[in-house]
């Protein structure tokens, strides 16, 4: 197996709080309902967790949902990661459940950066996205709130067949809500997103391209999402033009982030996965330690080897560095290490090689 820089520990560490959302999302992961699951992981296990994520020393903790606004524990969970050393960021759903006064009390807490979603470039476009009126307007009053307060904010968006040609206006939006970083995220066919919702692989290909000439001029860093392929174009933007394209967040880094490489996903009910796009149950950490789970599983130490990854995505010379979205690749084809159908690019010779064969069951030696 190949060694990587995340073989110890993730950069990232997602903590699905809660799956109750007012939000009627078309493409939501989790399926959010409005109300609470029972089986949440409490006030203390969630606390363990984050003990644990802070004893790895893992930079980032990311409390996401569902809507982690509809926990009550909410601001004494981020005190406590940020008490243990842990960067701690939130993504709530863009409701009224974010209040001024939520923010504030965050803010106090040690929250380190805000990410909110912003679906397109107008209220009608993101509202219908996102199943309820007002939302796009919930969105940019969240970011002017958090910036009045000195919260670092992100946006998310998300690219699927409808959106992908507005691109350049939704990044006017964002630069004008003042976003430190535009996560744009590909969608992956999962929970209710439908895979007739992707666009073509020629067409994210030329949204990437768009994407960093974006970069280039805004005021704010950008990352892709499910979309590794990114940083296989900046690299070949760099061999034509000399120059050196690092468009990421962290230090102007481009982070080699995968599913399982780097990041580590825990649901609300505690189960652990290599990302919450890629549902394959690794354990949960009501029983186990979540890091010894993400060094030491079989299914998160073939997600960082590139050697395993098949097809194309195996052959490509490029699989270091990007990898694809395994995530889509299992939502596509049931096996987490094949292609990624979204990436247009073939690697020089592929379709003159037989077609490597292997199932997935006999990878994890069942």
């Amino acid at each position: 197996m190949t060694s990587t820089r995340y073989d110890e520990k993730p950069f990232i560490a997602i903590w699905e709080l809660t799956q109750a959302c007012d939000l009627m999302c078309l493409h939501c992961r989790a399926c959010a309902i409005p109300d609470r699951d029972p089986q949440e992981l409490s006030t203390r296990e969630g606390k363990k967790l984050l003990d644990d994520l802070a004893a790895a020393k893992v930079p980032l903790v990311v409390l996401t949902g569902g809507d982690p606004a509809k926990r009550a524990d909410l601001v004494e969970l981020v005190a406590y990661g940020r008490d243990a050393g842990l960067g701690m960021g939130l993504t709530p759903s863009t409701t009224p459940l974010v209040t001024p006064e939520l923010l504030t009390a965050l803010h106090r807490a040690g929250l380190s950066r805000l990410a909110v979603s912003i679906d397109g470039p107008t209220a009608d476009v993101h509202d219908a996205f996102r199943g309820v009126p007002g939302s796009f307007d919930q969105s940019l009053r969240i970011l002017a709130s958090a910036r009045e307060l000195g919260i670092t904010t992100q946006v998310n968006s998300s690219v699927h067949a409808d959106l992908i040609g507005r691109l350049a206006e939704t990044a006017q939006v964002v630069a004008d809500a003042g976003a430190a970083l535009w996560s744009v995220f590909f969608l992956v066919p999962t929970g209710r997103a439908r895979a007739d919702m992707l666009p073509t692989a020629q067409a994210a290909e030329a949204a990437l391209e768009q994407l960093a000439d974006i970069a280039e001029e805004a005021s704010f860093a950008l990352k892709t999402t499910a979309a590794p392929h990114y940083r296989r174009l900046l690299l070949e933007r760099q061999k034509r033009t000399g120059q050196k394209l690092a468009h990421g967040v962290h230090g102007q880094r481009a982070l080699r982030i995968n599913d399982g490489r780097g990041f580590v996903f825990v649901s609300h009910r505690g189960d652990i996965y290599p990302s919450g796009f890629l549902p394959e149950w690794c354990g949960n950490v009501r029983d186990d330690n979540v890091i010894e789970v993400y060094r030491n599983h079989p299914l998160f130490q073939r997600l960082r080897d590139p050697d395993a990854l098949l097809g194309k995505c195996g052959a490509c010379e490029y699989r270091s560095v990007c990898g694809g979205s395994r995530a889509r690749a299992f939502a596509l084809t049931g096996d987490p290490l094949e292609s990624d159908d979204l990436c247009a690019y073939v690697p020089p010779g592929y379709e003159d090689r037989p077609r490597r064969q292997r199932v997935w069951l006999e990878v994890l030696g069942a």
